[in-house]
């Protein structure tokens, strides 16, 4: 029987089918962005690849084809004597490289010999891409969103997690993609992934959701840290989107930032060094003042005057821009971000009607 062979689309419909999903690039590639579950089999690492095609451009096809040849053998002979020692006999995996072509190629073909009901991904991961782009453009019509809306500080996230573990369906762009959105807004120790990757986290959330029923998800901007959020999805929640405008006392919500951005204290010029940022906006006098609070570790005055002097004229103009319903928006009260008070605002959302 003939090694089958899927293309990107079969393949992304399902990837669930499958006993492993083995990526056949290198471990650099693979870091950047990978299949939901992959896992890396190289069968060239970083530098064996790049000592080929330097000799494929520098010599000759032949020279780069035989070294690459007895490289490949030996990774993948060392891949099968790791790894496939416990695999039985109807062990499915799928395998796929930059383009489907001779590394994902190779490496299917050894599993296939051996016995194992082995596919190959047509197109490989540049034709998985191309799906997962075609799938960000054309899904989020499905959706009905509600946005949660707010200045910052209300609230919003807390109240996400907690729509989410009261059962309904939500979508955490800030999760996704690791960062809270403002110059402040990267986690301690949580790098960001690359557009890639966030884009494919993105595709496996939307994925799973149920278009017949709500999702709720923060109101963002286009850009999340570094990451650019797809525009359709960004269209979808501000032509259709239903807007919930989230609310809580301001020193409530001062109480909220110290609590979420309190490891600040312990690299205080981090925190200086960010706010730099802000100098083109509110001039080198206000900056300079926020920089000497935290520094003398007055951070309820620094996080206070930076919420009603940077973060509240700056979300009111973005969501007279793209909220038109906002001033109107049904009000979500929050006393304050203690998870009592979380719980009962998510359960009466899912209680009333819109």
């Amino acid at each position: 029987m003939p090694l089958r062979s899927l293309t990107p689309a079969e393949a992304a419909a399902d990837l669930g089918g499958f006993d492993a999903i083995l990526d056949a690039r290198s471990p650099a590639e693979f870091a950047e962005d990978h299949l939901p579950g992959a896992v890396n089999w190289p069968v060239l690492d970083d530098e064996q690849r790049r000592i080929v095609g330097t000799l494929y451009v520098q010599t000759s096809a032949l020279e780069a084809r035989k070294l690459g040849a007895t490289m490949v053998a030996r990774n993948i002979a060392d891949h099968l004597d790791r790894w496939i020692a416990d695999k039985p006999r109807d062990w499915q995996p799928l395998v796929y490289c930059w383009r489907g072509g001779q590394r994902s190629g190779s490496l299917a073909w050894f599993l296939d010999q051996i016995g194992f009901r082995t596919a190959k991904l047509a197109g490989g991961y540049k034709g998985f891409r191309a799906v997962v782009r075609q799938d960000l453009e054309a899904w989020p019509a499905r959706f009905q969103f509600r946005v949660l809306a707010g200045r910052t500080g209300s609230g919003k996230t807390r109240l996400l997690q907690a729509l989410a573990a009261a059962g309904a369906q939500v979508l955490d762009l800030e999760g996704l993609a690791a960062h809270r959105g403002s110059i402040l807004g990267g986690l301690p120790g949580q790098p960001q992934p690359t557009q890639k990757a966030f884009d494919n986290r993105l595709w496996q959330a939307l994925r799973a959701l149920d278009p017949a029923r709500p999702v709720y998800v923060e109101s963002e901007s286009k850009k999340i840290g570094r990451l650019q959020v797809p525009e359709a999805l960004i269209g979808q929640m501000h032509a259709q989107g239903e807007v919930l405008r989230v609310q809580m006392p301001d020193d409530a919500r001062v109480q909220l930032l110290l609590e979420d951005y309190g490891f600040f204290a312990q690299d205080v010029e981090r925190f200086c060094q960010l706010l730099d940022g802000l100098v083109a906006l509110r001039g080198k006098e206000t900056v300079a003042r926020w920089q000497a609070q935290a520094r003398a570790g007055d951070w309820a005055a620094v996080f206070s005057d930076m919420m009603l002097q940077h973060y509240d004229p700056l979300y009111n103009r973005s969501m007279d821009r793209h909220y038109a319903s906002y001033a109107q928006a049904r009000p979500v009260q929050l006393a304050d971000g203690s998870a009592p008070a979380l719980d009962t605002a998510a359960r009466a959302l899912l209680t009333q009607r819109p």
